[in-house]
């Protein structure tokens, strides 16, 4: 069936986003179309001001409307510790924790193994940053996949050349997993990553 060609193209465009399929696109946009029209007014502002006011900070990377951003202008973390991530999301997900040291956010290329190449990431711009600051660690909190192994090898060559210790997230078993339905590479790196009780 088709439908009106103004719902079909915001359900086309809604279906674009991550982790939305047709479906859930179709739900959302009938949902906007009940929205009142000032509400809907604001969801179309909102969208237009982070496109035009949201950008990566000059110094971490971390997506900011102030340059440097509140994590950059926060006196009381920890200078000594970097943690590195692909994408601002990430910084979010990992504030949860209560980590205080500082970032540096790659805002890498979406697969280098769709063709993405490490050219795209900005050692430059992370060999400034390193030579900044006085850090002692770094952690590595990239995906496990094999974009985040290339990533953390072609980078660990850049730390490395600073004399900077250079660790990595623990790989495992979730809290609250089951052992029988982990898959054999969580697994491995859970009992190759083991610690005394």
């Amino acid at each position: 069936m088709r439908l009106a060609r103004p719902l079909e193209n915001l359900i086309d465009h809604l279906a674009k986003l991550p982790s939305i399929g047709p479906k859930t696109a179709q739900r959302l946009a009938l949902y906007i179309l009940r929205l009142p029209a000032e509400e809907a007014r604001q969801l179309a502002r909102a969208i237009v001001e982070v496109q035009q006011k949201i950008k990566p900070c000059s110094q971490c990377g971390f997506l900011t409307e102030f340059d440097p951003c509140v994590i950059c202008q926060d006196h009381d973390r920890d200078n000594q510790i970097l943690c590195i991530v692909e994408e601002s999301s990430n910084v979010i997900a990992i504030e949860k924790s209560g980590f205080r040291g500082r970032y540096f956010v790659l805002n890498k290329p979406s697969s280098l193994l769709e063709g993405s190449g490490l050219e795209e990431l900005d050692g430059q711009a992370l060999e400034t940053y390193l030579s900044g600051g006085e850090f002692k660690e770094v952690i590595m909190a990239l995906n496990p996949d094999i974009d985040g192994e290339i990533m953390a090898r072609y980078l660990a060559a850049i730390i490395q050349a600073k004399g900077i210790k250079i660790t990595r997230l623990a790989h495992g078993l979730p809290v609250g997993g089951d052992i029988e339905f982990t898959d054999e590479i969580t697994l491995r790196r859970a009992i190759e990553g083991r610690r005394e009780l």
